[in-house]
């Protein structure tokens, strides 16, 4: 196995019925109730008119043809893999590079997470990449196999295979081939992000992320962190996954069957020795052991591998990225993305859902004078008012998150007191809910951090009337498991507000904010049993009555706080990264009209 080359979605527009009242399945701790799959019964509370809509799921035929074409065009191909990232930048068509050359074959069930990225480029030429699915809709991959491509137009994912499509040699009434994709599930992307700092001349930050148009079921593979340094230390075994070239000098050499080879992580001395002018400490690393130069006594990435993924201790430590233009090359080991250096910005794309679904956190406000919530919608440096949502007259809460991982922005509801999760289904094509607890009129603070306990899924923060603060471990389908306290004196604070890494470290933080105005960040540790750390003094919000956290406003890629003066008047204040912020940014006039935010 060698690696390394990238080698209609459902309307929301209906009336939505928020519930007064559901049918509790379980209760699990103080005040929260587990509910099944069924709706809740349809209340009295507001109905809420939705307009945004994603892209349209291409038919099978198309899908079809687009794995044809890309397949064909991809076996083709004469071209070279790249001895260096100079030369990948400057290699005439833009192809990436990458490889799996010994190995052995495995099943999908070593690998559930594997992705199969077949796509097109602007000349038509083709092209396959390997990529890891880490939540149900979002699967991470080499920049390399993103950047410049029209993905939604061209492209399509398979997972929960470990079989590439092959052409049943049957023609569908549109006179495409009709594929067959051995039990895999086919996706289309409607969303692409590489990280802004990628270079194609140096491959720095080589990652990317596809986020899907529905779900896909299979096992996400979790991320390694910033702080999972242990998790590269040389020698420590690694295996890495691809279809990529089984030949340095074969093109047309792909695996049929999904192939693993040993990849144990390799030293950064080691590393820069093998490549003086292209490794990147810090932000690459090398594994495997050293190619020989002969394809039968080496074991390494190659074209075709490109975007799959290095495991270490079950999680994805390493994206394949490049390597010798042979694969298998004497002492040239195949270079990958360091992914705990770029696992902040990916987790920041996981929990991404919004409003209109272009990935930048948007507002929802009531209007005081006729209780009509509205969506306002992010135009990066300042809002759009774009839907009515209805009449919201007796709801006390209406935070956007998305605790099923579906990539549809969900709303949990406090109405008499009790809280509901109110989520689309687009199977069903309509709103369902779900009470999540009874009672909670008086809770002092209601939130949805994202991932507080460090296993990727959305959590929920309550403080209750007696201050004391419990973490409700998200179940990644819209429940919650047993509340775990953090203690109490929560109660002291005027407002808690949460919802995003402010820290770029890949853990869920939450703010403070004292009787005074002095406004504390609490870091995320990503541990049940102490979720923060000593709090840090970051802003003097006296003069702001309202603190609002929706995630990315400005779409750079760090969570953002909007907060509203005594004389109604919107800021933004962008977060920096490290948990401050930079300058406030004026959003505008006239919000005191608005009395709930969220």
């Amino acid at each position: 196995m060698q690696i390394r080359t990238r080698g209609g979605r459902h309307r929301r527009r209906m009336t939505l019925a928020l519930p007064a009242a559901a049918a509790v399945v379980a209760l699990v701790g103080a005040g929260i109730a587990v509910t099944g799959s069924d709706s809740a019964e349809a209340g009295e509370g507001p109905r809420i008119s939705t307009d945004a809509q994603k892209p349209a799921e291409p038919s099978k035929s198309e899908l079809d043809r687009r794995v044809a074409e890309a397949m064909k065009a991809d076996a083709k191909s004469e071209r070279s893999l790249v001895k260096d990232p100079d030369a990948a930048a400057s290699d005439s068509d833009g192809a990436p590079s990458a490889r799996i050359i010994g190995g052995s074959e495995t099943t999908i069930s070593t690998a559930p997470w594997m992705a199969q990225l077949h796509f097109k480029d602007s000349t038509g030429a083709g092209y396959f990449c390997g990529g890891a699915v880490i939540a149900p809709t979002k699967v991470v991959t080499a920049a390399h196999c993103v950047k410049g491509i029209k993905w939604y137009e061209s492209g399509v994912v398979v997972v929960g295979t470990d079989q590439l499509p092959t052409d049943t040699g049957q023609k569908d009434a549109n006179g495409n081939p009709v594929m067959d994709y051995h039990g895999g599930q086919t996706a289309i992307a409607y969303r692409q992000w590489n990280h802004p700092a990628y270079s194609p001349y140096t491959l720095h930050a080589d990652v990317a992320v596809l986020t899907l148009t529905s779900s896909v079921s299979v096992k996400p593979l979790p991320l390694a962190q910033p702080t999972d340094g242990a998790l590269y230390q040389a020698g420590l075994d690694g295996k890495v996954y691809g279809w990529g070239r089984t030949s340095s000098t074969e093109p047309n050499s792909a695996s049929q069957t999904l192939k693993v080879a040993d990849a144990d992580i390799v030293s950064d001395t080691n590393c820069a020795a093998a490549y003086p002018d292209g490794f990147i400490k810090g932000h690459m690393l090398c594994a495997g052991a050293a190619p020989t130069g002969s394809d039968e006594t080496s074991e390494t990435t190659c074209n075709g591998d490109s975007g799959g993924p290095l495991v270490v201790s079950g999680r994805l430590v390493g994206i394949v990225s490049w390597g010798d233009e042979n694969c298998s090359a004497a002492g040239k080991y195949g270079v990958y993305a360091k992914v705990s250096t770029y696992s902040a910005p990916i987790q920041s794309r996981v929990d991404d859902a919004n409003w209109n679904y272009d990935h930048t956190a948007d507002l929802l406000a009531r209007r005081a004078s006729d209780s009509t919530m509205f969506a306002w919608t992010s135009r990066v440096t300042s809002l759009s008012r774009t839907e009515n949502m209805g009449n919201f007259g007796g709801y006390t809460l209406a935070l956007q998150n998305d605790l099923d991982r579906d990539d549809y922005a969900d709303i949990l509801n406090r109405y008499n007191g009790d809280v509901y999760w109110s989520h689309f289904v687009p199977t069903a094509e309509e709103w369902q809910h779900k009470l999540v607890a009874k009672g909670w009129g008086k809770h002092k603070a209601i939130l949805t951090p994202g991932d507080v306990t460090g296993d990727e899924l959305p959590d929920m923060v309550a403080v209750d009337s007696a201050g004391t603060m419990r973490v409700y471990p998200g179940r990644g389908n819209g429940g919650f498991n047993a509340p775990v306290s953090v203690g109490t004196g929560w109660g002291k604070f005027t407002m808690i507000r949460g919802h995003g890494d402010f820290t770029n470290d890949g853990k869920a933080d939450i703010f403070a904010r004292a009787s005074d105005g002095k406004t504390y960040l609490y870091k995320g540790t990503g541990v049940a049993t102490k979720p923060w750390s000593a709090p840090v003094l970051v802003a003097a919000f006296g003069s702001m009555n309202a603190l609002v956290t929706t995630g990315d406003v400005n779409s750079d890629g760090v969570a953002d706080v909007l907060a509203r003066d005594t004389a109604g008047k919107l800021w933004l204040y962008p977060g920096n990264g490290k948990g401050g912020f930079l300058a406030r940014k004026d959003f505008g006039t006239g919000w005191q009209a608005y009395n709930l935010l969220g």
